[in-house]
Order: C-alpha cells, then structure tokens, then sequence
C-alpha cells in the first residue's frame, strides 16, 4: 500500500471518526441518544438503514461466495421487498405509536416481563455476534495490504467505532452512516468497472465466462431442505428480513428518529431497495474475480487463499494508485456503520429493558452515563468475538448460521401477540420452549449426538418462528375455549 493509498484511507476513515464524534453534546440527553429528537430527515434514515443491511459481511463475503460458487446467496436481497412493504405498511405506524423506543416493550405489555427480556437478549447475542464478523472482515484488507496483525487491526479499529459510538449517540451513527453508504456505493461501482475492463475482450468476456462456469446459478430449484436451494435462501431471506424491518431494535430505533411518519414509511421502503441492485454489484465483482483470474492465472496467489480475501487480494495488486485507498476506505465505511449501529442500539437496550426496571427512577445524566458505559461493554464483547473468527472459512456462512440461531424464533413471539388478542401468556411460553427445542435441535444436532434434522442451518430461524406462533396460536384455542 503506497503512501497516496494510504493517506487517501486515513483521511476517509479518519474524518469518518471525527466527524461522528462532532455530534457529542455536554448537555445531551438520554432521549437524545437514543432517537435524536425524532427529526431527522426520511432519505437520511433510509441511507442509515441501507448502510446498516451493507456491511464488511456483503463486501468482503458476497464477492468471496460468488467467486468460490454462484449467486445462490443474491436470493436473500430478493426478499427484502416483501419484509420493505410490510415494514411501511404495518410496523412503522405501528412503532411509531408505542411510546418506548424499545423494540420489545411491546412483549412485555401483551405477555409480560418474562418475554420483552427473552426477545432483547436475543437481539443482544445477535449483535455482539454480527458485530464481531463484522470487525473481522474490516481487518482482513489491512491485514493482507500492508501486513499488520490481523488482532491488532480488531482491536484499534474497535476502539475508533466506539469512541464516536459513545460520543455522538444514535444522531451522529445515522448522520456518517448517510456519508458512509455513498462512500460504500462509489467504492464498488469503481471496482466493478476497473474489473470489467480489464478483461482482455471487454466486459462481455466476463458474462461469458461466468454463463459458460454456472456463475450466475441461483442456486437448484429442487425440493431438498438440506442444502442452501433457492427456496431454502428465498425462504430465511424473508424470516430473517420479516424480523429485521418488524422487532430488530437497529431498524424500530431508526423508525423512531424519523421527523414525521410518511418520512419512516420512505426511510424503510428507500433502504431496503437500495440494497438490492447494490448487492448484485457485491455478487458481479465476485464473477468479475473469477473470470479475471481465469484469464490471469499467472496474476494468483502464490498460496491458495480463502475465498473472503480474494477481493482483497485483487484491491492490493490491481487497482491503481488512489482506488486501493478508496476501496479500503469504502470496506471500513461498510463495517464502521453497521457495527457502530449494533453498539448504540444494544446499549438502548440495556437501558430501556433492564436498567429502567431496575432503577425506574433514575435521573437522565445516569441514563446517560448507562448507555455510554453500556456502548463500551457491547463493543468489548464484538471485539471478543472478531478474535475469536480468525481462522473461520466462510464468514457470511458463519454470520447466517449464527443469526438464525440466535434469532431464537423471536418474532413467531412478536407475531403471536400482534395477531391474536387472545393468545394468554402461558401460551407464549409454551410456543417458546417448543421453538428453543426445535432450534437447538437443528443448529446443534450434531454436537449433542442427536439424530439429524435433514434440514438447512438457516432454516433454524424459520422453524423456530412458525412453532412458536403455531403451538402459541393452538395451545389458546384448544385449552383456553370460553364457556358457554
């Protein structure tokens, strides 16, 4: 990495920092922090949403799976449309009227307790796990261009989102997370258009060679629930999507400081379709590696790499001087974003859903210092983690397992309270354990030495999700009928 590249990195990571960090206020409240007032603008939330579906894991992981296989995963961005119209139809006005800006508080006033703490520690386990894969692949590029060790780079670039995490609440996060995703944008555009040209017969070799290879599979249409199909993506796309847009804190939050309900409606129909041409371009610079190498074997590795760094690879030997650092600029905006939305939205968490039942009486400046202490906490336990994926293959195979586990069926909870009014709460609680055993049973059959489910890892979610609902919905009607 040149001195050009490296300056140009610094200056774009850096005024990221520092301009995050100019949102702090002396005089801030707790409210502040969390939901910035309620006014900021539609298109700016919808670039924070957007920013926060695109992270290292679509930039670094999407191109590292369609160069080692196809477009199979491109099938989970089809989906975000159905989860978008539901979100702007039903879930925005819906949160938008409830007066906590916790996603679960909800739970707690159709269930009780019991169930807004179940949800929330969920999305916590969610969170610390995303943000950890997500630090990971920040330092991969880094790592690779100029040799740093790859903990070191966790652990410094951690500290940086924190520090302007802590600094500038939930308005500073959505206000750089704007920037970043232009940023995010531009980068990938760039590089796609440099890979494309330079095949030695243009563009069109490219699509050539990734029709002729299977490149552009989206995977079999088969009936097979024990492989990554296209049903079987097109179906944990929409569960998972479902829960990000209807009980994920990182978007209810974001719905919250919009300044006016059409602008929460457009926040979340803008985002959620601006991710889905922007991850076909992740996925054709994936097919675009392939093809150059194809036609470049001499330009490989000397040593076989995983898949993930294959971009890296090419950003640090190909790309001319100046679109390195931009390039590298564009993966930290993409990680910087979405990690610094998990740590504000976690620490909203802990304050709103444990702290304030804790100490409901206490003043706004220790809500304050909670959830700035909070914010560091959250992203220690991220940092953790990050150390921890060092030597995992697929990271977005590794996120997608992990979130579905750990989604614990959470929104077949959310979807039993809003639909049925006469779901009790012994009724959630059954639908709960019954959801739990059927997750654990998928995720973790083969560890536990128990017959094996011949279902996908991401269908965990999905199960997970309909017994919840199911056995809740059942268990009412079947021993709660009203006497006659």
């Amino acid at each position: 990495m040149n001195t050009v590249d490296l300056i140009i990195f610094l200056i774009c990571t850096g005024g990221i920092v520092i301009y995050g960090c100019s949102f702090f206020n002396k005089k801030g409240s707790a409210d502040e922090f969390t939901s910035a007032g309620s006014n900021i603008p539609g298109w700016v939330v919808g670039m924070s949403i957007f920013s926060t579906y695109v992270s290292s894991i679509s930039y670094l992981g999407y191109p590292g799976k369609a160069y080692a296989a196809d477009w199979n995963p491109f099938v989970f961005s089809l989906s975000i449309p159905i989860a978008s119209y539901f979100a702007a139809k039903y879930f925005v006005p819906f949160y938008r009227r409830q007066t906590s800006v916790s996603a679960y508080s909800f739970l707690e006033q159709r269930f009780g307790l019991w169930a807004r703490w179940y949800a929330s520690i969920c999305y916590l386990l969610t969170q610390v796990a995303r943000i950890g894969s997500i630090v990971f692949l920040l330092a991969l590029p880094m790592n690779i261009l100029l040799g740093w060790d790859i903990r070191m780079v966790v652990v410094v670039t951690s500290a940086a989102i924190i520090l302007y995490s802590m600094m500038g609440g939930i308005k500073g996060v959505i206000w750089t997370e704007a920037i970043q995703g232009f940023i995010m944008i531009g980068g990938a555009l760039a590089c796609l258009i440099i890979l494309l040209f330079s095949m030695p017969e243009g563009p069109a070799q490219t699509f050539r060679i990734g029709m002729e290879e299977g490149k552009f599979s989206l995977g079999s249409f088969g009936p097979s629930l024990g492989e990554s199909t296209f049903w079987v993506c097109l179906i944990y796309g929409i569960f998972i999507n479902l829960q990000n847009y209807g009980i994920d804190q990182n978007y209810v939050q974001r719905y919250h400081t919009a300044k006016s309900d059409k602008a929460a409606r457009f926040s979340a129909l803008f985002g959620g379709y601006l991710f889905i041409p922007v991850s076909a371009v992740f996925f054709l610079i994936g097919t675009a590696l392939y093809a150059f190498y194809k036609v470049h074997p001499e330009l490989m590795p000397a040593t076989e790499l995983k898949a993930d760094y294959m971009f890296p690879f090419f950003i640090v030997n190909q790309l001319p001087q100046g679109m390195t650092g931009v390039l590298i600029a564009s993966i930290f905006a993409a990680g910087m974003s979405t990690v610094a939305t998990g740590i504000t939205s976690s620490s909203t968490i802990v304050l709103t859903d444990y702290y304030s039942h804790l100490r409901p009486k206490a003043t706004d400046k220790e809500k304050l210092r909670l959830l700035k202490v909070a914010s560091l906490v959250i992203g220690i336990l991220g940092t953790l983690v990050a150390l921890a994926l060092v030597n995992v293959d697929s990271i977005l195979d590794a996120w997608w397992k992990l979130s579905s586990i750990f989604s614990g069926g959470m929104l077949g909870l959310f979807l039993l309270g809003y639909l049925s009014k006469r779901v009790r709460n012994v009724d959630a609680v059954i639908g709960v354990v019954c959801g739990v055993i059927i997750i654990g049973w998928i995720s973790a059959a083969t560890w536990l030495g128990l017959p094996e489910s011949g279902l996908h890892e991401y269908l965990a979610i999905v199960l997970g999700t309909i017994v919840i609902f199911l056995v809740g919905f059942l268990s009412c009607h079947l021993f709660n009928r009203k006497k006659r």
